[in-house]
């Protein structure tokens, strides 16, 4: 399994550097108010990349701030209970749902 995986990260790597090959050509990138710049193809579509991780990343990032405050939250210890007396010796009982559950599709 370890050289499988070798052989894909290789095999991913040289159609990557093929691609890099073919696409030398000098190209050009119109920005706004009349500006350009001038480049090879490959560094034009690797900041296209890039920029779309950035973005990505950054449409992520209030989800995962999200889940990592409500992790935090559930990890606190719960406050110990006012009084001792009150705290009941069995459990409630639990009610039996009233459709079976199925699970799958």
């Amino acid at each position: 399994m370890k050289y499988l995986l070798w052989l894909l990260k290789a095999a991913i790597f040289f159609t990557l550097f093929a691609f890099a090959l073919n696409n030398q050509h000098e190209t050009t990138v119109h920005f706004f108010f009349g500006t350009s710049w001038r480049g090879p193809l490959v560094l034009v579509v690797l900041a296209a990349f890039a920029a779309g991780l950035v973005v990505g990343a950054l449409g992520m990032l209030p989800g995962w701030w999200r889940h990592r405050s409500a992790a935090a939250a559930l990890r606190q210890p719960p406050a110990p209970p006012d009084s001792v007396a009150e705290v009941p010796l069995t459990p409630p009982p639990v009610a039996e749902p009233s459709h079976a559950r199925r699970h799958g599709l």
